[in-house]
């Protein structure tokens, strides 16, 4: 797979990463499988992968996918080769999910993030949301202090807007930025925080990018969209992942998985070259998709 720098870092990653999330959340699969889907994602090329703190059940399984992602790699030969990503900032009491940014409490999840992912440096430590009831600098500026303390080899944001994220370069480099980006939700590029992450040599990690849950679906019903697939040899997910990589270099997409076929066809989309017309066609079909 083609690869590129992760923000500033100096390290290279394949531009398709691995999302943890499905693999830990309600209706996850059986742990082997879920070790298999994260071995099998390294052995195609991939990495970076993405997990968190909360990608759990409630607060009782808080860090369920951060340790089944330690457990995976340690079986992987080049483990120094994969760049891990966690967040914190973000709580499940009862399952539900709530914002909780404080300075200490962001200590405490970071903490425990080491201890899941059986490490002494986190490589990629993201803020998963603003908290309103925090000031944005604390937070930020608590993972600085973790980074500095050398807890933390670099710093990301996740659900920002632009602002945020300029706010944020003031205390701290900021390696990267995960906000939702797919057909139906194109805000980080209308509003010109991917062109910022360009000139600035900040990785976008587009999450959700094929929708999730029922959007896919709706993908898949899309006739346009299985026209131009048949063209390609894709499937409609395959194009919608191949398009988000042609919007910008910066861009490394994180799809989730949790079934070792999804992320074979993650990688498959990599391999997909779309000419202008067949860009400007798929934009058309995703006009037309219902919500």
């Amino acid at each position: 797979m083609q690869q590129v720098t992760l923000g500033r870092t100096g390290r290279r990653v394949a531009r398709v990463g691995l999302g943890g999330m499905p693999l830990s959340i309600s209706g996850r699969p059986e742990r082997a499988q879920g070790l298999e889907v994260v071995r099998r994602a390294v052995e195609l090329g991939v990495t970076l992968i993405d997990t968190a703190d909360v990608y759990c059940l409630d607060e009782s399984d808080v860090g369920h996918n951060e340790a089944l992602v330690a457990e995976a790699l340690a079986a992987v030969p080049h483990r120094d080769d994969v760049v891990v990503a966690t967040k914190g900032g973000l709580v499940r009491p009862g399952g539900r999910w709530e914002s909780d940014a404080r300075p200490g409490q962001l200590r405490r999840a970071c903490e425990h993030s080491l201890r899941m992912l059986g490490t002494d440096r986190i490589d990629l430590y993201q803020l998963h949301r603003p908290d309103p009831a925090v000031p944005f600098a604390d937070s930020v500026g608590e993972i600085a202090r973790l980074r500095d303390e050398g807890k933390v080899r670099a710093v990301g944001l996740s659900n920002v807007s632009l602002m945020q994220l300029r706010t944020a370069e003031g205390i701290v480099p900021i390696t990267s930025v995960q906000n939702r980006y797919n057909p139906w939700d194109r805000s980080s590029e209308l509003e010109g925080l991917i062109r910022y992450c360009d000139q600035h040599a900040v990785t976008f990690l587009p999450y959700s990018p094929v929708g999730g849950g029922r959007r896919v679906k709706l993908l898949r019903e899309s006739e346009e969209l299985r026209r131009i697939g048949g063209e390609h040899g894709a499937t409609p997910e395959e194009l919608v992942l191949a398009w988000i990589l042609g919007v910008s270099p910066s861009i490394v997409i994180i799809p989730g998985a949790s079934r070792t076929a999804s992320i074979e066809s993650s990688v498959r989309a990599e391999a997909l070259r779309l000419d202008e017309r067949t860009r400007r066609e798929l934009e058309d079909a995703f006009r037309a998709l219902p919500e």
